[in-house]
């Protein structure tokens, strides 16, 4: 007689506690009573977007998961909605999901996804890792130098490499190496040092360049359907580079301040620099044409209804054509495709979509309309209206892990918010200035996909990045104030 075998009881899969809350939050919403200036569709939309901000805070489910559910709310909750033109005819499911996909079919989406094949093709020829260590050749064996050479290989990627994710994901292992050349320990504040300056100079810099990161790419997108006009890529790099240069300065400083390092000058540093450049051998064709292609669209971009008049999204997929081209090319699209994160274009998509159903349903007005009844907005100054605002995201930020969840959910709020306010002022500046903002993602390591990577390194802990975090964003701050009164207001955009 065999006695049975007994097999370990499987843990049950339990329901997230993010995603009951989130359930709970729009259920909430929904039986709140009807305001008598609200539509069906846009009180159902609120209770969408309690859903969308509770599961991105709680990262309960994947962004693209969430992304999935929202389209899918959308396309039940707003389908058996009255439409705002008849009250006595629903919207219909297919009416729904229609506005559920809006953003599928929004240039900025396209200039995103393009965005996400020029990185792909950086990693895939390794014309990143090169950039970054002939940059690091440049600098002397000093840590300070050494930080500097971090910071100017951050800047110089910004413009190159369209995703800050993949520019920290080239970075790191380099500046690891650097680590290791010098002979110091992972934890010593050398490598601390290091690592908070490459994933906070990322951020710094994603302010400083439209094209630098994917949330820069949905303010754009949002400024195009809401406001029916967009700031150049130019235009943006003006405003914002002169802010990013200051702070790159000021992160220097406090870095040496507040991490001194252990030494002044390590030995060897330059040298293994060097020979990892070695390692990697003569520069390719590939990497010299998909250089070329990336300077062109450089000069592209910066002339901008200057030269030409086409905008970014276009002269990025011409780029994209030559890169793409039998053998003129340097990629193909097997080779491409494994590389490119389809999560984030989905993401993207349905945010838009978020705000543009919130738009079409007058649920972002209304709620823009509340706000500015409920705080007093409209009896100050745009000085004062973009303090107040700045400081609300820089604090909300704190909850968002993601720059770009965050753009969706409260980026139309605030332009409805802005449109509602009476006064003179630039709208579409005043959008610029706060996509800045979002950018924030300065205090904890969880708040951007760079601070993430940089700490996967074990060189810093999060008391050491928020001791940096918080000088940076408070300087940061009140820097954007002093521009706010000087320098945005001569270029017209307060």
């Amino acid at each position: 007689m065999t006695t049975p075998l007994t097999t370990a009881p499987t843990a049950k899969a339990v329901l997230p506690i993010g995603l009951l809350i989130a359930v709970l939050a729009m259920v909430a919403v929904l039986l709140l009573p009807l305001p008598a200036d609200l539509p069906v569709a846009g009180h159902r939309m609120l209770a969408i977007l309690a859903f969308a901000v509770v599961v991105w805070i709680s990262e309960a489910v994947s962004y693209e998961a969430s992304a999935i559910m929202i389209t899918a709310l959308m396309a039940f909750l707003i389908g058996t909605a009255p439409t705002l033109q008849d009250p006595s005819q629903l919207y219909g499911s297919s009416a729904a999901i229609g506005l559920a996909l809006t953003g599928f079919s929004n240039s900025a989406l396209a200039l995103v996804a393009g965005a996400l094949f020029i990185a792909a093709a950086m990693t895939h020829t390794g014309l990143d890792r090169r950039i970054a260590l002939v940059t690091l050749t440049r600098v002397g064996t000093s840590t300070r130098r050494i930080l500097i050479g971090a910071i100017a290989v951050t800047i110089l990627l910004s413009l190159l490499v369209p995703s800050a994710t993949a520019r920290s994901a080239c970075v790191v292992p380099i500046m690891m190496g650097v680590i290791a050349a010098f002979g110091v320990d992972k934890r010593s504040n050398i490598a601390a040092g290091l690592m908070i300056v490459v994933a906070q100079g990322t951020s710094i810099w994603n302010v400083g360049i439209q094209t630098a990161a994917a949330q820069n790419l949905l303010t754009v997108g949002f400024m195009d359907k809401m406001l029916g006009q967009r700031v150049a890529w130019l235009d943006w790099l003006i405003a914002g580079a002169p802010w990013a240069v200051i702070m790159s300065l000021v992160l220097l400083w406090l870095v040496l301040k507040l991490l001194p390092p252990e030494t002044d000058s390590i030995p060897g540093g330059k040298e293994a620099v060097a020979q990892s450049l070695a390692d990697i051998g003569p520069m390719t064709g590939p990497q010299k044409r998909l250089l070329a292609v990336s300077v062109l669209l450089l000069l592209a971009w910066s002339t901008e209804g200057k030269l030409h008049p086409f905008d970014t999204t276009t002269t990025t997929y011409a780029g994209l054509v030559i890169l793409l081209l039998p053998r003129i090319g340097i990629m193909t699209w097997k080779d491409v495709q494994s590389r490119i994160p389809w999560g984030t274009v989905i993401v993207f998509g349905v945010g838009i979509s978020l705000g543009s159903a919130l738009l079409s349903t007058q649920a972002g007005q209304w709620l823009g309309s509340q706000v500015v009844a409920h705080t007093g907005l409209d009896q100050v100054g745009p000085l004062a209206v973009f303090a107040i605002l700045a400081a609300f995201l820089i604090l909300i930020h704190l909850g968002f892990a993601s720059a770009t969840a965050l753009t969706s959910a409260l980026l139309p709020i605030l332009i409805a918010v802005l449109q509602t306010l009476p006064g003179e002022f630039s709208r579409l500046g005043m959008t610029m200035l706060l996509g800045f903002v979002v950018s924030y993602g300065f205090i904890l390591p969880i708040n951007a996909p760079q601070n993430m990577v940089c700490l996967g390194t074990e060189t810093f802990n999060a008391r050491q990045f928020a001791k940096v975090g918080l000088l940076v964003t408070l300087i940061g701050y009140l820097l954007m104030l002093v521009f706010a009164m000087t320098w945005w207001k001569w270029l017209g955009w307060m």
